[in-house]
């Protein structure tokens, strides 16, 4: 009769509603494994490549390989732009402290931005950003946030208390 048609008829729509409904999170799933599956290898070459710079005290791993040309460090004193000025930035970390290392305390992210939790230590036994050589310890705890595009490190921001940086280095009295 005519409750049987309209019984198959609602029973057809409610079942191409959750195919469209089944189809349309499967689009979402797959969308999200992407993003993960990016974030997940940009997570790990930032980890890497940082870990291998300093390991090796070696600016030269900073290349288009890794980081965009136009990769952009965004530092108190201005913005720094592209691969050079990377090198030598981070070289400053190398000539200031014959010891420097880094330990990655922890790294996350979402879709392209990355969050690093470091720990920088040594001693200042050489020139770094013009100030020269105090022989102190360094003990520094920062966060680095890092936009990352097709792979590679596109943006970078450091953040660490700069009154522990310098009174550590003795140049300011704690």
């Amino acid at each position: 009769g005519l409750g049987d048609v309209y019984k198959r008829q609602l029973l057809v729509a409610i079942t191409a509603s959750f195919i469209s409904c089944s189809q349309q999170k499967n689009e979402i799933c797959n969308d999200l494994e992407i993003t993960k599956s990016h974030l997940d290898r940009d997570v790990k070459m930032y980890t890497s490549i940082w870990k291998d710079i300093f390991e090796k005290r070696d600016v030269s791993l900073i290349t288009t390989d890794k980081f965009d040309s136009k990769a952009t460090l965004i530092t108190s004193t201005g913005n720094l732009i592209g691969i050079e000025a990377f090198q030598s930035y981070y070289n400053n970390y190398f000539t200031g402290f014959s010891d420097a290392k880094i330990t990655i305390l922890d790294v996350y992210g979402q879709g392209n931005l990355i969050t690093k939790h470091w720990r920088f230590t040594g001693t200042h036994d050489g020139e770094m950003f013009g100030i020269p050589a105090t022989n102190k310890k360094m003990d520094l705890y920062g966060v680095s946030l890092v936009t990352m595009k097709n792979g590679k490190v596109l943006k970078e921001k450091n953040y660490f208390d700069n009154y522990s940086f310098l009174s550590q280095l003795g140049l300011i009295q704690p």
